[in-house]
This record gives structure tokens, sequence and C-alpha cells, in this order.
């Protein structure tokens, strides 16, 4: 049987996110500007930090997946590092901020560097649990897309809190404001601890699970490179979300010099997250009449369009014209939100019926380390187009040819991404008639092995 969730459970689950999307959404969009406005680096050096952080998650993402799979507690597989992670995540969030009393710039990157490594490392042994809970609460086709929702509106509502209420306390990003820095990064680092306690004390994981053999590191990888519905959906999901990676580093940039909007910023931005929350049950709608890749392919074109209309903006657009424009991306964003997310867990079933094995951890930690990978060379390379076309850092007036690297970075790079996006969607190998057929050849499987047993 192919079990729902009552809302109480998804409402549970889905919360956990909230903490994630504060955290990471707060780096995405407020992190570069930081180190370039407040902290003093130029954008080069602070590509170099970056990159150097995020490039240890290479290791640490795989390494924790397959930890949680072979883990066996009294809590479940996912559930203990929910429990004793939550601190840690909240703590390293803090060093993200601090503006260490040095000046030279190489000591100033190396700090950063360290503590994005210590970050990420901390946050890696949170998420990729939770993450992995996602195909072990419901193997419901349908029902997994209405989980998803769920967490994507707590997901959304976190990046428009991270988006609108930290400028509240910081004000602008001015070398002066770096203690308003500090205290934001430490007020939101223990708002996205609470959440994930939450999760803990209210989910409880599937006994049937644990019952399963221990899999070895090289197992799980080789699963995953056989395992062609899942290549196809990390796919997809990495081409989404590095795009919306890009987006949020760039949109703070696009909003000051661009269209030099920059009073207004918290109600563009707001505009963008409350539309796609609004918009999420449409998208789940969408998935249950057609199918998910059918959805994405349609939300993330209209997308991709809205992008491109965006370069042409400039200081002489009116705001209601750029409103619009933000209603229409929320849209896009809503759709990237959701079925990316709602795809991968249906390879998990396809990995247990060709291998008797599931690889939850290992097979969500390959597609963040996926993710991360292509964001920890793009995010530097558009901070590395900014330096090329003469960004100034600390300057509240920028020359053409930065404004056209923001315009770049803002349109048809995410665009390109997301076109092939779509590509991927449309040839993706499995639907919900295929997933239902191997979802009840494993329950029949499961229930012979009970019989036998006896």
């Amino acid at each position: 049987m192919q079990e729902r969730l009552n809302f109480r459970s998804r409402l549970i689950y889905g919360c956990g996110d909230t903490g994630f999307s504060l955290t990471t959404t707060i780096i995405a969009a407020f992190f570069a500007i930081f180190l370039t406005d407040v902290v003093g680096i130029s954008p080069g050096v602070a590509a170099i930090a970056i990159f150097a952080g995020r490039s240890w998650d290479y290791i640490n993402d795989p390494l924790i997946g397959h930890i949680s799979d072979r883990t066996r507690s009294r809590w479940g597989r996912r559930r203990p590092f929910l429990l004793f992670g939550a601190l840690p995540f909240a703590l390293a969030f803090i060093l993200m901020w601090y503006r260490p009393p040095v000046e030279s710039q190489i000591g100033l990157a190396i700090y950063y560097a360290i503590a994005y490594v210590l970050f990420d490392s901390a946050a890696t042994f949170v998420y990729m649990p939770y993450f992995a809970l996602t195909p072990e609460l419901t193997s419901n086709y349908d029902e997994r897309t209405a989980l998803t929702t769920t967490r994507m509106f707590f997901s959304i509502l976190g990046s428009l809190l991270a988006f609108t209420l930290p400028m509240l306390i910081i004000g602008s990003f001015q070398p002066q404001n770096a203690g308003r820095v500090l205290l934001m990064g430490a007020l939101f680092a223990f708002a996205s601890a609470i959440p994930l306690w939450v999760v803990f004390f209210g989910t409880r994981e599937r006994a049937e699970f644990l019952t399963l053999g221990q899999p070895g590191l090289g197992e799980s990888l080789k699963a995953a490179a056989h395992n062609r519905p899942f290549i196809f959906g990390m796919v997809i999901f990495l081409l989404t979300w590095v795009s919306i990676d890009i987006l949020q580093t760039t949109l703070l940039y696009f909003i000051k010099y661009v269209v030099q909007r920059d009073a207004d910023s918290d109600l563009i931005m707001a505009v963008i997250f409350i539309t796609a929350m609004l918009v999420l049950p449409i998208w789940e709608f969408a998935s249950r009449k057609w199918n998910k890749r059918k959805a994405y392919a349609i939300g993330i074109a209209f997308w991709a369009v809205v992008q491109i209309v965006l370069i042409t903006l400039n200081p002489t657009v009116a705001l209601p014209v750029i409103l619009v424009l933000c209603v229409l991306a929320g849209v896009g964003v809503s759709a990237a939100h959701v079925l990316p997310w709602a795809i991968l867990p249906d390879a998990i079933e396809w990995d247990e019926w060709q291998t008797g094995e599931r690889h939850e951890g290992m097979f969500y930690s390959l597609v963040t380390l996926a993710q991360k990978v292509a964001s920890s060379v793009a995010i530097p390379l558009i901070l590395l187009i900014l330096q090329f076309t003469g960004y100034r850092p600390t300057s509240a007036v920028q020359p053409a040819s930065a404004l056209l690297g923001i315009r770049l970075a803002i349109g048809p790079i995410p665009a390109l991404l997301l076109c092939i996006g779509i590509t991927f969607a449309i040839l993706y190998p499995l639907d919900r008639e295929s997933h239902r057929r191997i979802v009840q050849e494993l329950e029949a499987r499961r229930a012979t092995s009970v019989t036998e047993q006896k």
C-alpha cells in the first residue's frame, strides 16, 4: 500500500526546511556583497575565498550521506543527525558574518574560506539526512509532490524572510555596519536551528528500512552511476538550482546598480517570493494533472523568458512595471522550488528494484554535491565577470561595463542553463505509471520476504 501522509506530518517535516532556506539564501544573497562592500575584499579575492570554502563539499557531502545510510539507532537512520547537529550548525553560521581585525586581503580570504568550510560541514551534517527522509516518509508518486510542496512553502517563506528581514537589521552594506551584520547572523543562526529539533521530535522513520543491509561506499556509488532516472533527475536539479544560486548572488547587485531601486529592494524581493508561495498549489495540481516532467518544462520555460526580459530594464522603468515582472518571475521560481525536488525521490524505488538496497543518503548527497561543485565554479565566475567588467567595490556608481556584466549574470546565463534543464526533463525516463508498477513489485517482494522469515 502506498501510504498517504496527514497534513500534520507534512507540516512538521516541511517546516524543517525553514532553517536551511534562511541560511543558504542569506549566504547566496548577501555574502558576496558583504565581502566586497563591508569587509572590503576585491571581487577576485572574494571569489577565491568562496571557491575554497565550497570545495570542501566535494568530500563532505558523499561522506555524510554514506554515514547516514549506514546509521542504525533507536531514533532511526536520519533523525539523530538533526538532534545533535542543530547547535553546531547555528554556531558555524555566525562565524561567516564576523569581521576579524585583519587588514590583509590574503588573511581575510583565509578566514572566510575556513569559516565557509566549517559552516558547510555543520550544514551537511543536518541537511543531508533531512533531505533523505523524503522518500522514507512516503512512496506515493503524487504524495511526494504534496510533501515537497509543503516543504517548499517553508523554503520559500524562509527565502522571503532571508531577503527582507536582514536588510531591516543591517540597513545597508557599508563598512560601518559590520556589527549589525554580525547581529543579523546570530539571530538567524539560532532561528534556523529550532526547526531541526521540531522535525526530530515530530517525525518517525519507517522501521522496515532499518532492517535493510548496510551498503558499502563502492556499492552506493555504483548504484547511483547505473540509475538512469537518478542521473536525469540530478542534472535537472543541478541546472535549476545553479541558476537560482546565480540569480540570488546577482539580484542585489541588479537592484542596487542597474535599476537603482536599492530603497525598494525589500519590496521587490517580497513580491517574488510571496508570489512563489501563492502559486505552489498550482504546480502541485499541474504535476497531478500531467506529470512532474511536463509541469517542470512549462514552468521553467516561462521563467527563462522572464529572465531574458529583465536585462532590458534600466533606472527609468517605473516601479509598477518592475513589480509586474517580479510577479511573473515568482511563478517560475515556484516551479523551480517544487518540481526538481519532487522528481528526485522516485529514483530511490528504481534503485531498490534493481539492487535490493536503498541509498537515499548517498543519492541526495551526490545531487547536492553536484550542485555545490557547479555553484562553487559558477558563483565565483560571476564575481570574476564583475571583476573583469570593472566593478568597483564600495562605490555608489558603477561603470557601464560593470552594469553589462550584471545584466549578463541576471538574464542570458541562467536562461541558458534552464533551457538545458528543460531538455533533460522532457527525456526523463520515469513517469507516474512506471513508478507505480515498481512500487507494487517492491511491496510484493517485501511481503514475500516477511512470509519466508516466518
